[in-house]
């Protein structure tokens, strides 16, 4: 048994940081210490052999004495902190938050109860403001303990949930939570507790909350770690976004009407090439899946006639309408350009003008023309990325062609280059949404799309199906490209077995060497059909060039898959023009001959002057006899070319024609001299 007059417990008893009052089972008061006179404002001697009812407000004392003489009965440790609201009194009559402690103790002289006291008023005042400021958070507030269970919330968390405060205290934060995330819910929460850390609001999570009435709503949550005495509490601030969400919802199906108007206006704007006879090409276009979306990337294939092809590529500067309009007006501008047979730098030129009149444009942009038949490129590029070759062994290098300063700089000339390529190598011309990356260096992401490129054409013949292994070796994310992705992959024809050229000198006897030297041809072909048509045309152009131009000379005759094609090359630059020929003049009608007979017709410079061509159609040879056969396209008489049908089998008219005097002095040819 323990004394309470031993003077160890008494220097015991002021040692405590606590105040110490010790009762007897009368309640009594027996003993105090230091800090219980300067917790409740009493001199020792005021306190001892009073009721320990002296402490205690006055609001409790009846009710007192039976708690008292409750844990006389039951006596057992009770520590402090017991979730109890307990209040002090002191001399001068103000209350004060306490906690106590409670301790049995047995002495000769009975039983005796120790109460440690502890003023926790700052404490109190503390969790007043934190409640005022839980309140007053424009968000409900749920703070739960490391078992989830909630702990505290506050008048928000009323109002957006629908529960009263007493039905959610104590309660698992589950019933926050909609039912079909119940299963995974705890688990999440247990990874939380175990990795602490803040989450802020909005951490790209679709998360959801559940209504007291079963009304799912969508929410941001907020998460923080509390370290409290009593353990880790997490703190979840939970916003309600369904007005948000909405109008997310809206603005998303605006941005996806106004997306598909531009992309509609862009497609347009941009077209798609006809598929070019004799040439392998396959292109992939993909406008950006970020921000303003379509940009200002184009391409273009022209045939430009006697089987030479023109491949264009640019790229306005900046994304959205306005570059897509632009785009649209460069892509009109560089067509018929090029379908005039302008040479690469000399289009590049007109276009810089085109480009310098728009506001703040810059444009890289890069032309090349194909001569199949002499396996040549001449390229010209203003400021556009590498074109890239895969020669027929495998291996793929830039072109040696030099890039001046993209469109719109001005005052700079663009220079272009003439190279020699092996049939059946594949060009790969691109813009920079393909290579360009935030966080890459874009020669890096060229040789990344060179090894790519390389490893497509090795494994497999066909260009479609290389074109998507290139994008998905470059591009992993289809939903994610940042600007637009441009790849046009063309492989350059063979050379053609059937295409032949014979040089003529610029005197009035080629006219009759060329049509012979025309209609051997034809037989050797087989192509009989055509011969009549093509000698009357080829005869207009070798006039005229007898006429009005000087050597070279040159016949040239290429047969495609289901055309032929014939072109007459001297060395003049001037270009012929059309003309209103009177009814008794001698010339004039050679180009108006072109356009009725010919399926198709043009001009192209060349370095030694210039190169008019024309084409016509092969015969059908499924066509059944009997059916309708081109046959001579015209017949010859004296003063007139009457059309019968012309190579469409359309009926044409009949053009008025003048004889001209014979100035070959070929006397067994049948065909009247012209001058176009």
């Amino acid at each position: 048994m323990i004394s309470v007059t031993q003077e160890p417990f008494r220097a015991l008893l002021e040692a405590a940081p606590d105040a110490m009052v010790i009762v007897d089972d009368a309640g009594v008061i027996r003993l105090v210490n230091a800090q219980t006179e300067t917790l409740f404002g009493y001199p020792r001697d005021e306190l001892l052999g009073r009721p320990i009812e002296v402490l205690v407000p006055q609001r409790f004392r009846a009710h007192h004495p039976g708690h008292r003489m409750g844990y006389s009965a039951n006596q057992q440790v009770r520590p402090m902190g017991a979730d109890l609201e307990l209040y002090g009194l002191r001399r001068d009559g103000a209350e004060f938050p306490v906690e106590i402690s409670i301790s049995p103790l047995q002495t000769p002289d009975g039983l005796l109860i120790s109460a440690a006291v502890r003023d926790v008023s700052e404490r109190k005042a503390a969790e007043a403001r934190f409640r005022a400021l839980l309140e007053a958070a424009p968000d409900a507030i749920v703070i739960v303990d490391d078992a989830g269970t909630i702990q505290l919330v506050n008048a928000q968390t009323e109002a957006l949930f629908g529960y009263q405060r007493e039905e959610l205290l104590g309660r698992q934060v589950e019933v926050l939570v909609p039912q079909r995330f119940h299963h995974h819910h705890p688990s999440y929460r247990h990874g939380y507790v175990d990795n602490r850390r803040v989450r802020p609001m909005g951490a790209g999570l679709d998360l959801y909350g559940l209504r007291r009435d079963g009304v799912e709503f969508p929410v941001e949550i907020s998460l923080s770690p509390l370290e409290t005495p009593d353990g880790t509490l997490v703190s979840a601030a939970i916003r309600d976004v369904s007005e948000r969400k909405k109008a997310e919802a809206q603005l998303a199906e605006l941005y996806e009407q106004q997306r598909h108007v531009a992309l509609t206006l862009q497609r347009s704007l941009m077209g798609s090439p006809a598929p070019l006879s004799g040439i392998d090409t396959s292109s992939r276009y993909f406008p950006a899946r970020q921000g303003l979306g379509v940009g200002g990337d184009w391409f273009d294939l022209i045939a430009l006639g006697g089987g030479r092809v023109g491949v264009l590529m640019g790229d306005v500067m900046g994304r959205g309408l306005e570059a897509a309009a632009v785009m649209g007006q460069l892509r009109s501008a560089s067509h018929a350009l090029a379908k005039t047979g302008m040479p690469p730098w000399q289009l590049m030129r007109a276009l810089d003008a085109v480009v310098s009149e728009l506001p703040d444009q810059l444009v890289t942009c890069c032309y090349l023309i194909l001569d199949p038949d002499e396996s040549a490129l001449t390229v010209c590029s203003a400021g556009h990325l590498p074109v890239l070759l895969v020669d027929p062994t495998g291996q793929v290098r830039r072109l040696p062609v030099p890039v001046s300063v993209p469109l719109g700089v001005g005052e700079v000339p663009h220079q272009e280059t003439r190279l020699t390529v092996p049939p059946t190598s594949v060009l790969a011309l691109y813009t920079d949404g393909l290579v360009e990356t935030p966080t890459s260096d874009i020669e890096a992401q060229i040789d990344a799309l060179s090894i790519a490129l390389e490893k497509a054409i090795a494994d497999t013949p066909c260009l479609e199906r290389a074109a998507d292994s290139v994008l998905g070796a470059l591009l992993p994310d289809p939903q994610d490209y940042a600007d637009d992705v441009t790849l046009l992959l063309a492989r350059i024809p063979p050379a053609p077995l059937t295409a032949v050229s014979a040089d003529l000198p610029a005197q009035p006897i080629s006219v009759r060497e060329g049509r012979r030297f025309l209609r051997r041809t034809l037989q050797d072909w087989d192509c009989e059909d055509l011969i009549d048509t093509a000698c009357l045309l080829a005869s207009e152009l070798l006039s005229n060039s007898v006429r009005h131009a000087c050597d070279p000379l040159r016949l040239r005759l290429r047969r495609a898959e289901d055309e032929l094609n014939i072109e007459v090359c001297d060395g003049s630059p001037v270009l012929p023009q059309a003309r209103t020929a009177e009814l008794d003049e001698e010339s004039g009608r050679g180009l108006a001959l072109l356009d009725q007979l010919a399926a198709s017709w043009g001009t192209l410079p060349t370095q030694e002057g210039k190169a008019v061509w024309f084409a016509l159609p092969l015969p059908d040879p499924d066509r059944q006899d009997g059916g309708d056969r081109p046959g001579p396209a015209v017949t010859c008489r004296a003063g007139h070319a009457a059309c019968d049908r012309g190579p469409d089998s359309r009926l044409r008219p009949t053009l008025p024609s003048a004889t001209v005097r014979r100035s070959d002095g070929d006397a067994g040819d049948d065909w009247p001299e012209r001058s176009a």
